[in-house]
């Protein structure tokens, strides 16, 4: 291993092992706890197998994420890439294994030793409790994908691996500070894509200096496609650090005035100047990368920006074992409200409600941007070539992603836990207003238009739209009838089974019916219209009758729910201890007579759209037909009717010869 390597590893383990042991005094963290001192080596060893798993988590999701966007598959380069992530993996692995077992110590402070009754007390602890049961999920998650990064070498599974990788860290998102925390929900989010993100950007850059200097990477292509994600890593990764720490702090006074909000501004100072960094080697080093004395200096800032990663991991570990400041007054649940959602009872949905009431969702909050940035982009990209984008699906587009955000973060969210009503309505918008309009924007599309085209057997935005579209997969779902089953059948399978108090009673849950959603109704509205390509569309006759029978289907979903003797989720709408608004079967009732109106109302605008896409496209066959009569001087109706002159000329001699 190359020297610059080894300086690479060594200043980032320096780097946030000097971080994390000044966080953890200043801010607390290694003090033991009043009732029960589990001793130093608990103390101190749960962050630093925590900061080592964090690291090389980094490490297996990174080189995974770098591999799939910046390599080809079948490379030694590539093959070096996954080897990484493998040893990342076990490395994570061992260390997640490290910390549960840390964290059981913590917990239950047992004395250590090789009876049954202490075997037992970890077992339960892993099996039972919330906590273990996290530690043991993620632990198995790296154990899977060590050997999945070793064994697969090929494009589809170190997708499915790479996405294992990112799905590793949901379990451990859900405890520590984000369980205790009123806005569990923003937390848990918050934490997740924080940690996703920075993994992506940590690991990637990792992965740069470990492939440093091998002569079957293009080091300055490798650079820019690696500068690309960091982009996106650092947006996702700034967004979900405001909202996690406006969480944890609630008074912005407590940044400056106790020792969590201290650890977080060093965050912030460090992800400034992490992303300044950044920005400058892009635009000044990153295109003279081909001479050495850019390339020294490019070098040398990689260097200075893992360091500065560094100091950043070893604060973030710490700040997982610090108290934060609106933990120290949280107040105990005494509401039905508080106990089932963790937060307050809004007051009564009022006009000024609707315009006023937000509950953010930052999941949605950075797809949507995230969404709105690249579409726009691409736009811009058409626009300096000479390119034309139509305005109108420019709009669609912005009003769709535009729209998500209200549903997800607006009065609808505010309220969906409280009112089965508003939760229906917001299920409507995500299932058919919200497709319409991003169906309607074409991105497919325009991806594949703006985006540059790769001819070195790699694979970018473009080739992995393209291998999307014409997977399989995509061939099954995006058929008419199939999309139009998984639209109807889900809907009655969420509502009339477990899944619907799932979602309610677990954030997961809802974030999963908003994905499933969301994209079963993109799928059966874009196999009806768009621009966008399919693997096969029915004629507009047969859209019709597939849309009028799912159109009555839906009526009568709206039906059985207002017809309904009993409460949905009793345990969960009519134990809210409200005293506001109609009671919760009337309200059920009005979330019935919602699926069944308001939430026709996209089903007929999409009617409308193919009608409107059938006369257009007989209009087109007909001026089609006309040019072509024009520029052959009507020679096939001349030919026809030469041809059935022939046809009666020889019935008549036929006749005369009788």
């Amino acid at each position: 291993m190359s020297a610059y390597r080894i300086a690479g590893i060594v200043i980032l383990l320096v780097a946030a092992l000097v971080a994390l042991t000044l966080a953890l005094l200043v801010g607390g963290g290694a003090k033991p706890p009043l009732l029960q001192d589990p001793g130093p080596f608990v103390l101190w060893g749960t962050p630093i197998a925590k900061l080592v798993m964090n690291m090389s988590g980094a490490v297996m999701l990174g080189s995974l994420v770098l591999a799939l966007f910046g390599l080809r598959a079948g490379d030694r380069s590539f093959d070096a890439a996954l080897n990484i992530a493998s040893v990342g993996a076990a490395v994570f692995t061992i260390s997640a294994g490290l910390a549960g077992f840390l964290a059981f110590m913590a917990a239950f402070n047992p004395k250590l030793s090789i009876e049954r009754e202490f075997g037992t007390q970890l077992g339960r602890f892993l099996l039972e409790l919330p906590l273990g049961q996290s530690w043991l999920i993620t632990t198995l998650f790296g154990a899977i994908i060590t050997v999945l990064a070793f064994a697969w070498r090929s494009w589809t599974p170190t997708l499915i691996t790479a996405l294992l990788a990112a799905a590793s860290f949901l379990p451990l998102a859900t405890q520590g500070h984000a369980g205790d925390l009123a806005g569990h929900n923003m937390a848990v989010n918050s934490i997740l894509l924080h940690t996703i993100g920075a993994a992506v950007w940590l690991g990637g850059l990792l992965l740069l200096i470990l492939l440093r200097g091998r002569a079957d990477v293009d080091t300055a292509q490798l650079v820019g496609r690696y500068s690309s994600l960091a982009i996106a890593a650092f947006a996702v990764v700034a967004v979900s650090g405001v909202t996690r720490s406006i969480v944890a702090v609630g008074d912005w006074t407590a940044l400056w005035t106790t020792p969590y909000g201290w650890i977080v501004l060093a965050k912030v100072a460090l992800l400034g100047g992490m992303g300044l960094l950044g920005a400058w080697y892009r635009a000044r080093l990153i295109p003279k990368l081909a001479g050495a004395r850019a390339a020294g200096w490019f070098w040398l800032l990689v260097l200075c920006e893992v360091a500065l990663m560094g100091l950043a991991s070893g604060a973030a570990a710490a700040l997982a074992r610090t108290p934060p400041p609106t933990g120290e007054t949280a107040a105990f649940l005494q509401t039905p409200a508080q106990i089932l959602t963790g937060a307050t009872l809004p007051p009564e949905l009022t006009l000024e409600r609707w315009f006023t009431a937000w509950d953010i969702d930052v999941l949605w909050l950075i797809a949507a941007g995230l969404g709105l940035f690249f579409y726009l982009a691409g736009v811009w990209r058409l626009h300096r070539r000479g390119d034309r984008w139509p305005i109108h699906r420019t709009v669609f587009w912005v009003l769709g992603m535009l729209l998500l955000v209200w549903v997800t973060g607006g009065p609808i969210n505010a309220y969906q836990e409280y009112l089965f009503s508003i939760h229906m309505m917001g299920h409507m918008m995500l299932s058919m207003a919200i497709p319409l309009l991003l169906v309607s924007g074409a991105p497919i599309t325009l991806a594949l238009r703006a985006i540059h085209k790769r001819d070195d057997g790699t694979r970018g935005g473009r080739e992995w739209i393209m291998w999307a579209v014409h997977s399989p997969f995509a061939r099954v779902v995006t058929h008419p009838f199939v999309a139009a089953a998984i639209f109807i059948l889900s809907l009655w399978a969420f509502y009339f089974t477990d899944l619907v108090r799932w979602s309610m009673f677990e954030h997961l849950g809802h974030e999963w019916m908003v994905i499933h959603f969301l994209i079963s109704g993109y799928l059966f509205v874009m196999s009806l219209i768009g621009a966008d390509p399919v693997p096969y569309r029915l004629p507009y006759p047969g859209r019709l009758i597939t849309l009028i029978a799912v159109m009555a289907m839906h009526a009568f979903f709206g039906i059985a729910i207002m017809m309904q003797e009993g409460l949905m989720v009793a345990d969960w709408f009519g134990a809210m201890g409200r005293d506001w608004g109609v009671d919760p079967m009337q309200d059920q009732y009005v979330g019935g007579g919602i699926a069944w109106s308001i939430g026709e109302i996209p089903t007929l605008i999409l009617a409308i759209t193919v009608a409107i896409q059938w006369s257009r496209s007989d209009t087109k066959l007909q001026r089609r037909a006309d040019r072509h009569a024009d520029r052959t001087g009507d020679a096939e109706l001349e030919e026809y009717n030469a041809k059935l002159a022939a046809l009666a000329e020889r019935d008549q001699r036929r006749e005369e010869g009788r």
